[in-house]
């Protein structure tokens, strides 16, 4: 299938390129010495990770360790009060450690170890990247530093406690306003000292090449067993998809499953409070090109150009920027990007606990609500809805900030 010249019978042979471009968006524009670091990476990932040992590898880990695959359920009740539109969901709540980030964790972890690394340094907004890599560093022998934003600690109290007891040290993270795009700053700053003995696994589809394409590639997964799981159960492919995105390693690893497919893909950011800058997260909808953590892509800006204050209910939403392969896919109309609210997502949070017997993360619950609003939309057909993660994580907030409904 072409889409506006890009044909996507060969996209994953073509994008990124070999500099880790996507179009004009991507690249690595770190220091020299961090460059090396960057090489270092690519190289045993293009070695290492292609070998039938590696990959059988990680295939029993996934089957035996993460309980992959993860299941895609019908949501009967809430598809019954919507009308003629079926919903689904891809199950990653299901997943071991309650969220999709494991798929790419386990896959950064195994390739330190191959490659003789000592560490891995992370950050973490939500806390299931930290949980994730912190599970993973455990089960491969690894020391582990997670850098998480003060006022994600305070939001995220069980997930830093995970992390904890799973050995890692959380390293709390006080400047500016203390949340996810603190803790990146913080964690790179780490690996700059600490790359020769440690390596950095980014928690997105964001930063140097080749973290955008690595991740991705790990998480493929879900796009590659939603698509067979729903064939598999209906006969057709649906007539869209929908992932949230911040910086968007679950959208991008549930889209790869379907971008070669006639299907209607939707990428769902945070509008938080509203349109006003400071009061959301929804860089692609509101922002403009520009440099970040080491990639070039679409982020939101202040006054002088300096990546913007952002805001989420979803502490893992609240990034400045997007993945570079979301730029590209947003600037090639492939994906459609949207927005929904905090006072939306909450609605739809509730309302898939009470009618589906799931609780969903809340960065989760913002593409639940896109896909209800999308559903009403629509006369017939389906939407699949990938569930990135539980909600067990967001029970205390929850309810100190919305009460039980």
């Amino acid at each position: 299938m072409k889409f506006n010249n890009v044909d996507f019978d060969t996209y994953f042979k073509n994008y990124p390129d070999e500099k880790g471009y996507f179009g004009k968006y991507g690249g690595s524009y770190v220091s020299p010495e961090l460059q090396k670091a960057m090489d270092e990476i690519t190289e045993a990932y293009f070695t290492i990770c292609k070998s039938s040992k590696f990959v059988s590898e990680l295939r029993r880990i996934r089957k035996e360790f993460q309980g992959r695959p993860t299941p895609v359920s019908y949501l009967e009740r809430l598809s019954g009060k919507l009308g003629n539109v079926q919903l689904y969901v891809k199950r990653e709540d299901l997943n071991h450690t309650g969220a999709h980030k494991l798929n790419h964790c386990m896959g950064e972890a195994l390739l330190a170890k191959y490659m003789g690394k000592k560490k891995v340094i992370a950050e973490t907004g939500a806390g299931q990247h930290g949980v994730a890599l912190a599970t993973a560093a455990a089960y491969f022998g690894l020391e582990c530093d997670i850098y998480m934003g003060a006022v994600d600690i305070k939001k995220q109290a069980p997930n830093v406690a995970r992390m904890k007891i799973l050995g890692a040290n959380v390293v709390e993270v006080t400047e500016g306003l203390a949340t996810l795009k603190e803790a990146v700053d913080a964690a790179f700053a780490a690996y700059c000292r600490e790359y020769k003995d440690a390596i950095y696994c980014i928690g997105s589809v964001v930063g140097p090449h080749p973290f955008p394409m690595m991740v991705r590639d790990f998480q493929s997964v879900v796009g590659i067993e939603a698509r067979e799981q729903f064939l598999d159960m209906t006969g057709e492919l649906p007539d869209a998809i929908v992932a949230c995105v911040g910086g968007g390693s679950n959208a991008m690893g549930f889209f790869s499953g379907f971008l070669n497919d006639p299907v209607t893909i939707y990428g769902v950011e945070p509008l938080g409070r509203g349109a006003a800058l400071g009061d959301h997260a929804a860089s692609l909808m509101y922002g403009s090109e520009g440099i970040m953590h080491g990639f070039n892509s679409i982020m939101l800006k202040d006054e002088n150009g300096d990546p913007a204050p952002v805001y989420s209910v979803a502490s893992g939403l609240d990034y400045p920027s997007s993945g570079p392969e979301h730029a590209f896919l947003h600037d090639l109309g492939r994906v459609k990007y949207d927005v929904i609210s905090d006072d939306e997502t909450i609605d739809a949070f509730f309302d898939l606990s009470r009618m589906e017997g799931i609780i969903p993360a809340i960065e989760s619950a913002h593409a639940v609500a896109y896909g209800i609003k999308l559903a009403k939309t629509m006369k017939k057909g389906s939407v699949l809805i990938n569930l990135s993660g539980r909600g067990d994580k967001d029970m205390d907030y929850i309810i100190e900030k919305y009460g039980i409904r």
